[in-house]
């Protein structure tokens, strides 16, 4: 086999635990051989350098549900997820989960026949499919719509999964309107399970956790709230050691202080997703501009926001260490999938997938090996 062997430096290199000045990562045959300091790079080595830049791990998107004017549920085909990797890519996300809500099962199979077409056709970043309803509270719907919610019945639950197999790679629903054993079927086919768009009680959605649930679909949005007499889906996410939740750092699904105060209290457990939809007047969600977000029928339903973008925010307005800014779009995000040993880091071993940002945080590319 070809061997390759590349650098790349910039005046800052993030690892995903540290900092690191005046260093290079070597790249051998699509992984990261090493970090050494520039000083001792051999002189026949090519190196590509970064001039007033940061190299940090690639982003990673778990709900984004089109881009360019192709909702994927629109147009269920490979050329909507070429068009949202695209638009994931300029934001820095080198991954994503592109993301179909609450919709007919026909709907459900198309967009697992487009992920599978896409991947036949050598089409990546990809990592599968995240279903965001129809299993959820039609109380805590948002702009999904209610005609389409259920409760899930297993032999409904038994066909999704079958057919969606290696594909669906995440699941939203409300804990309280799915049995045990509907969550047992689910963890069985190794897909996640996060809890959202749901009225759980405090207890409904620890017994959820227990059973096998692990991430939370955008804190604060569309679920039962923190009380001081019923703490809700938000008071048992916040009081969990485990349990892990994305977040939505556009400013106006919720307020920046919000997002400072769940970050103190969930620190590594709390990550970011886009959430964001595009332009549409077919289906059943006909997301329209407003201002820097999405409406649909008058009600939020989707971020205009990019990953990096996302970045910018939780620098320049939660005022988070960059650092941990950086975790929460690349380390977190590998974490609630499992892939943490490949992704989010940039160490030996480690896949070579890295976003290149100037120094006022903006995607200058990816490199992508």
């Amino acid at each position: 086999m070809f061997n390759t062997l590349k650098a790349y430096t910039a005046d800052r290199i993030f690892t995903g635990e540290n900092w690191l000045d005046d260093h290079a990562v070597i790249i051998e045959n699509k992984k990261i051989k090493s970090l050494i300091p520039i000083k001792e790079l051999p002189s026949s080595l090519h190196v590509e350098q970064f001039d007033e830049c940061i190299i940090a791990p690639a982003f990673i998107d778990l709900q984004i549900y089109g881009a360019y004017g192709k909702l994927l549920a629109v147009y269920p085909e490979a050329d909507s997820l070429y068009k949202l990797k695209e638009y994931c890519n300029s934001g820095g996300a080198a991954f994503c989960l592109p993301t179909v809500a609450t919709n007919t099962m026909e709907v459900f199979y198309k967009c697992i026949d487009a992920v599978k077409e896409y991947w036949t056709k050598g089409g990546e970043g990809v990592l599968g499919l995240h279903l965001e309803g129809p299993w959820i509270n039609a109380i805590k719907r948002g702009a999904h719509i209610e005609s389409l919610i259920n409760t899930p019945a297993l032999e409904e639950v038994n066909k999704l999964l079958n057919y969606g197999k290696g594909v669906i790679r995440m699941i939203t629903l409300a804990p309280e309107q799915c049995d045990k054993i509907i969550i047992d079927r689910i963890v069985s086919e190794g897909i996640i399970i996060s809890a959202g768009h749901s009225n759980a009680t405090y207890d409904e959605a620890k017994v959820g956790f227990a059973n096998g649930i692990t991430a939370v679909t955008h804190l604060f949005n569309a679920m039962s709230p923190l009380q001081h007499r019923q703490p809700g889906l938000v008071g048992a996410t916040m009081n969990d050691e485990k349990v892990m939740a994305s977040i939505i750092p556009d400013g106006h699904h919720v307020d920046y202080v919000a997002i400072q105060i769940a970050k103190k209290i969930m620190k590594e457990r709390l990550f970011v997703i886009t959430d964001a939809v595009t332009t549409t007047s077919e289906g059943s969600y006909q997301h329209q501009l407003a201002g820097d977000k999405y409406e649909a029928g008058n009600i939020l339903s989707g971020s205009s926001l990019t990953m990096v973008k996302a970045l910018q925010n939780l620098v320049n307005h939660v005022t988070l260490e960059l650092s941990e800014a950086l975790r929460m779009c690349s380390l977190y995000p590998a974490q609630v999938l499992g892939l943490s040993n490949l992704l989010g880091k940039l160490l030996t071993g480690y896949k070579a997938e890295m976003v290149i940002l100037n120094k006022d945080l903006q995607c200058v590319g990816l490199v992508h090996e």
